[in-house]
């Protein structure tokens, strides 16, 4: 898979959005994705620096490592939305691929070399600008055994072959074509379902405690942080961890960030469904009652913002149906999600 670059790499663009500050690039993310306001500032701070260090160019007096991020949290509550978000704002290359898929893939590495392409293909074929990309790979927690099994040999064996391209490695794409992933930003991510037991455990000893004249919220932070011992007792390998030194967590979504996730966003559900109404040259009105319904129901569902669009279209599949032959009808109003909408002429 890994052979060394015959040739001296080019000359490499840098992104545009590599100026921005990041409180910038959060207030980017803050257009887009609802909460996770430290998840938010982490990421912000560590996809700046990222940039920054490539912008200092080869005759920097000293080299900066890569610092690669986790990203933990329940599903639904965003993960791959603030990837996809940053690359947009930062304006590079980005590409999703799922760890449990490469685990069940026999060749590994080619599995990760498709990874590559896609990269390559995101930035129109633009090898340099494919080299400043963003790669997500989620459920990487899956990786590892189940509790009271050995660890399972394809996981561990997909986390060796993840951390060689996470560090950094000319790999061969094809005859005579090689991608450096020395400067790719690697994110990762997962639920890792049952972290907090451990955490809540060995959190226990060794507390950091001050005087009164200390600040509690740094110290609340510093507390709560996910260690590296945390992650290799969960089934992370140390080396795998180890590329991963920033981690981020995400907080489980509330009622209130389901209805502020399903109105607020410039490209929130609601607003595309109104745009879709006025394109029929009707208006969507939608009570506030409806958005507190809808996020009781995905609570129930356990997967966080992900059932939110399926429960939204079921309620307005049925008007979608009518509004098209309906030349009458100028104003839909939804009062609930258990009774019929109303449909006014203008």
């Amino acid at each position: 898979m890994n052979e060394p670059d015959p040739g001296a790499a080019p000359a490499e663009p840098q992104p545009a959005a590599r100026r921005l500050t990041p409180r910038a690039i959060a207030a980017y993310l803050d257009q887009h994705v609802v909460g996770q306001e430290e998840a938010k500032k982490i990421l912000s701070v560590a996809v700046y620096s990222h940039y920054r260090k490539l912008a200092r160019g080869r005759d920097a007096q000293v080299e900066l490592a890569k610092s690669n991020v986790l990203l933990i949290g329940p599903t639904g509550t965003g993960k791959t939305l603030l990837c996809e978000t940053l690359s947009r704002a930062l304006k590079v290359p980005f590409v999703t691929a799922d760890a449990t898929s490469l685990a069940q893939s026999k060749f590994v590495n080619e599995e990760i070399e498709g990874i590559l392409r896609r990269l390559i293909e995101k930035a129109d074929g633009d090898v340099a600008r494919a080299r400043r990309g963003i790669v997500f790979i989620d459920e990487v927690d899956k990786l590892k055994a189940a509790e009271g099994q050995p660890r399972a040999a394809s996981g561990e064996a997909v986390q060796h072959a993840l951390l060689k391209i996470m560090e950094g490695v000319p790999v061969r794409l094809g005859e005579g074509q090689y991608m450096d992933t020395t400067h790719i930003l690697f994110l990762c991510g997962g639920a890792f379902v049952g972290l907090e037991n451990i955490t809540a455990r060995t959190h226990a000893f060794g507390f950091i405690s001050a005087s009164d004249a200390d600040s509690q919220k740094i110290l609340d932070r510093l507390n709560a942080r996910i260690k590296p011992t945390d992650l290799f007792e969960f089934g992370l390998i140390p080396e795998f961890a180890g590329r991963l030194p920033i981690v981020a967590t995400f907080q489980p979504l509330s009622r209130e960030m389901l209805v502020r996730i399903m109105t607020e966003p410039r490209n929130s559900i609601y607003n595309q469904f109104r745009e879709i109404f006025r394109q029929e040259g009707v208006e969507l009105v939608v009570a506030p009652r409806v958005f507190q319904e809808i996020s009781e129901l995905a609570i129930e569902y356990k997967v966080g913002a992900r059932s939110l669009r399926g429960i939204f279209e079921e309620m307005v599949t049925p008007v979608l149906y009518e509004i098209p032959d309906r030349s009458d009808v100028r104003r839909v109003e939804i009062d609930s999600l258990f009774s019929d909408p109303r449909l006014l002429a203008g």
